[in-house]
This record gives structure tokens, sequence and C-alpha cells, in this order.
């Protein structure tokens, strides 16, 4: 069911389908998903909004549509248009309307920013990861090539002769400003 068919008698064209759908592109998102629906049921429960029993049946539900989409247990389909519905129908499937408690007290938006957010967080892990490998695999050049001599360039010309790896090891410390900059962005993505 779309998102926005309780307003309308027939179903959508495929065209508009294929238009309005996001899943093709952020299936990716579930375990994010996931994540801030169990934080918010566990808010839900705390603030004595839904019972508590509900929650644990809520979670238990959501860990094991994780699972299934780990294992590539899960069908995607447009119809249901992004990850969010996919997950709410899967777990109103498994549980019935109890599932529809986990929608209580926040929007869509709410949703896709943590999602967003989440995800940003891991990838600026990902990349500084990626970076300190790169700057390691410098050094381990510039000990390797410690003797070769290159020339120097200084705006496009050549200046005097340097140590190749002072070369690359400027290239490191370039590098470590780059990993300070993509840490700082991550403090940012926590900011809602």
């Amino acid at each position: 069911m779309a998102l926005w068919s309780g307003r309308f008698s027939d179903s959508p064209e495929e065209s508009v389908r294929e238009f309005t759908e996001s899943i093709s592109f952020d299936k990716r998102l579930y375990q994010y998903d996931i994540a801030g629906s169990i934080a918010h049921v566990t808010m839900l429960a705390e603030s004595s909004i839904i019972p508590a029993p509900d929650a644990v049946e809520i979670k238990d539900a959501l860990k094991k549509i994780e699972k299934c989409i780990q294992d590539n247990d899960f069908t995607f389909t447009s119809e249901l248009e992004d990850i969010h519905m996919h997950i709410e129908n899967a777990l109103i499937d498994a549980i019935g309307e109890t599932g529809a408690r986990l929608h209580t007290g926040r929007s869509r938006n709410d949703q896709v920013a943590l999602d967003i957010r989440l995800y940003m967080r891991d990838k600026a892990d990902d990349i500084v990861k990626g970076i300190k490998a790169l700057q390691a695999a410098l050094v381990g050049q510039a000990d390797c090539h410690s003797d070769v001599i290159m020339p120097g360039f200084t705006h496009l010309q050549h200046a005097q002769p340097v140590l190749f790896a002072h070369h690359l090891l400027a290239y490191t410390e370039m590098f470590e400003r780059d990993i300070q900059r993509i840490v700082d962005c991550r403090k940012r993505f926590n900011i809602m």
C-alpha cells in the first residue's frame, strides 16, 4: 500500500510508482532505520506511552526483520516506496496492530533524518579508516625509498632536490588534515 493510497481510489500508474519510490537506493539504510526504531520504541515504553510488553514484542520483531534482510530473505518492492514502509509493513505483518504503535510520536521525516545521520556517521568512520590505511601505505613507501632523490617543485617549476620520502610524508600530513575535517563533520551528524 502506497503512503498516500488512502486518498485515491485507483492505483497509480507504473511511471508514478517508479518516480516516487526510493527503496531501490534507501534499502541500504535498513539497519539504521531499525536501530532508530528500537531506540524510539524504547523511549515510548519508558515514557509510558505504550505498554512495556508491546515494546518488547516490537523490538523482537524488528530484530527478526533485520536478520531476514541481512540474510537476503526479504522482498523489496516499489509498491512500498521506501525502507520505512517496508519495515513497518513487515512489522505489522509479523505482530499485527501492535506493530503500528511504532510510528507513535514521530514523523517519516524524523526517520529519514535519523537514518541519514546514522548512515553518514558510519560512512565517515569508513572514510577515516581508508585514509589511515593510505597514510600507512605512504609511510611504508617513504621508508622503502628513503634514499631516492627527486626534483622538488614550487609554483609548478623545478626547485631544490628533495627526498621522495619527504614528498610522500607531505601527503600523509595533508591527509591528516582531511581526517580532522571528517571527524569535525561527524560531530555535526549527531545533532538533530
